[in-house]
């Protein structure tokens, strides 16, 4: 017990430390703002890979079709990917110059494993812009998205901008716990890259120099997972330009998308995020969420351990969900206000046990299941 005790102890202030460290980071990064009269100089590409997106490519292609930005400044590529629905017809029923539609199946086979991958790289070959920014299908973009990146990447001369992602439109606790859930990841990420110690990202809203993509060889060494695309890149380029790496700091320059509407696909979703954590070249990365998870295992364990050592073993249990909710309550309550979502916050307590769960199931599943279902294709 003398030596649970002290374990109980010292990852119970490691996760203390943690979160506090990106609170720290978080309060320190500075909210990008845009000048009234800034004037883009830079030639943008923005890349959407979609498959089997008919519902949402519409609302998409024209959220980005519409932003406040030159139209001889940037261009959209949309890359079909075997879509199965109707989102090819959505598409070729836009009509706008600055459009681009490509089919994925008129230069691959479909035997492939990482078919974004081949999307986002066709797309770059063809693409005009010297600055890449890729979303998804199923987005939809604030009408000054692109000025906001634009002008970050031309002020600081950077390599790579990672940008906020949120979920909108929450119709149950389900939807709710993963919006608060990720509120809380945008304030993890950029605290990680304005302290310079932990590179994440998220593909739905990303821009990179398109010479330094090929600078690190685009997804070469990476091009064999199904998934990746975007951290897996992103510590490519980290790696090959230190120091180049910014997180855009904005509200207004969030991408929203729906979350994932029934448990299953919530699983398939994070399974499928989590699986490429074996290959992140950056350890920093690999020990913050493997500290989390023994964090959340050894709450676990506490409670087991009350029908060996009774009250005592109740007591760590409490002590350790009571030490994660005030850290996280600060962490989330700071980045919901950001984001202008503090009704998420109603949410906290029931979405606190879903995240001890979440983290245990989706931790542990991750060690031993690479493979998943991602749009009735199943990855290898």
């Amino acid at each position: 017990m003398l030596y649970y005790s002290l374990f109980v102890v010292l990852i119970t202030l490691a996760y203390i430390l943690i979160i506090w460290r990106y609170l720290y980071y978080w309060h320190r990064l500075k909210i990008w703002n845009t000048p009234v009269d800034y004037a883009p100089q830079t030639f943008i590409s923005v890349i959407v890979p979609v498959r089997n997106e008919a519902t949402n490519i519409s609302a998409c292609v024209h959220s980005i079709l519409n932003q406040f930005y030159p139209s001889k400044q940037f261009e959209l590529i949309v890359v079909d990917d075997h879509s199965t629905d109707a989102t090819p017809k959505i598409l070729a029923a836009i009509s706008d110059p600055r459009l681009q539609v490509l089919s994925l199946a008129e230069f691959i086979e479909k035997d492939t494993t990482a078919f974004k991958k081949k999307a986002l790289s066709i797309a770059i070959e063809r693409a005009q812009g010297d600055l890449i920014v890729t979303t998804d299908g199923d987005c939809i973009a604030p009408n000054r998205w692109l000025q906001r990146i634009a002008h970050l990447y031309e002020t600081e001369e950077v390599r790579f901008i990672a940008a906020p992602v949120n979920f909108y439109r929450e119709k149950n606790l389900l939807e709710r716990f993963q919006s608060l859930d990720f509120t809380g990841m945008m304030g993890i990420t950029g605290a990680g890259i304005e302290g310079r110690f932990m590179n994440m990202c998220n593909g739905a809203n990303l821009a990179y120099d398109k010479a330094a993509f090929y600078e690190v060889k685009g997804f070469e060494g990476i091009d064999h997972l199904a998934s990746g695309d975007d951290m897996l890149l992103m510590q490519k380029i980290a790696q090959r330009y230190p120091g180049s790496i910014a997180y855009l700091k904005n509200a207004q320059a969030t991408i929203l998308t729906p979350a994932q509407a029934s448990l299953q696909d919530f699983f398939e979703q994070r399974i499928r995020w989590a699986s490429k954590s074996s290959d992140y070249k950056e350890w920093q990365v690999t020990f913050m969420l493997g500290l989390v998870w023994l964090f959340c295992m050894s709450m676990l364990f506490s409670l087991g351990f009350i029908f060996l050592w009774g009250i005592i073993a109740l007591y760590w249990f409490l002590i350790q969900l009571l030490a994660k909710s005030i850290m996280d309550y600060l962490l989330l309550r700071r980045t919901t206000s950001f984001f202008n979502r503090p009704d998420l916050m109603r949410s906290f307590i029931p979405s606190q046990l879903m995240h001890i769960i979440y983290i245990i199931v989706i931790g542990t599943l991750s060690i031993f299941i690479k493979k998943y279902n991602w749009k009735g294709r199943l990855s290898r």
